[in-house]
């Protein structure tokens, strides 16, 4: 197989990385792996250009991912197709991202939260990751308008407290709130 570097020096934008790496996977028989190092080459490759090689070159097989981003990982092994690995690029974030947790949105859905983090645990990966994906919107609205507005609104929805914040805080917007309310009932919770 081939590990494939994104180039370096010249920082192509988001497409010519693509065609680079179509180049390569149209030219070879071997199984190729990206390998995403933006501290090196100067470059960074996007989640969606990632999944969009990984879509369209069936030899293209994973990728060595060390862009310090765990919502870029994330982002990947949510739209990534079957069978893509990926792979982590940095020693220094491999033990955080399964050590533990001290979390905003457990203290809202901490059943659903935990049982993500005890399937993840024992190794089954694929139930943890289906219900991490269905928090990934929530967790990007709990901080739209600081923390803990976010969390409180959601504590709010479920008629768990009141939505009362001190300032310099103040209440998420209603826009914010009601796609968190949607994102509830979706999940089925109240």
């Amino acid at each position: 197989g081939i590990l494939s570097i994104c180039p370096y020096y010249n920082k192509p934008s988001q497409e010519g990385l693509y065609q680079h790496f179509k180049a390569i996977a149209e030219a070879s028989p071997l199984p190729l792996v990206l390998y995403n190092v933006p501290g090196r080459t100067g470059v960074n490759m996007k989640a969606a250009t990632t999944c969009r090689i990984a879509k369209d070159f069936p030899n293209i097989v994973g990728i060595k991912e060390a862009s310090g981003s765990l919502e870029q990982v994330d982002e990947i092994t949510k739209n990534k197709p079957e069978g893509f690995e990926v792979i982590s690029g940095d020693d220094a974030l491999t033990f955080p991202m399964i050590a533990g947790v001290i979390s905003v949105i457990g203290n809202a859905l901490h059943r659903q939260f935990s049982r993500m983090i005890r399937l993840e645990f024992e190794g089954n990966y694929g139930e943890a990751r289906k219900i991490h994906h269905q928090f990934t919107e929530l967790y990007k609205l709990l901080f739209v308008d600081g923390n803990p507005a976010g969390v409180k609104a959601l504590l709010n929805d479920m008629g768990m407290i009141e939505n009362v914040l001190r300032l310099p805080l103040v209440p998420t917007e209603v826009t914010t709130k009601q796609k968190m309310a949607d994102i509830l009932k979706a999940l089925h919770v109240e």
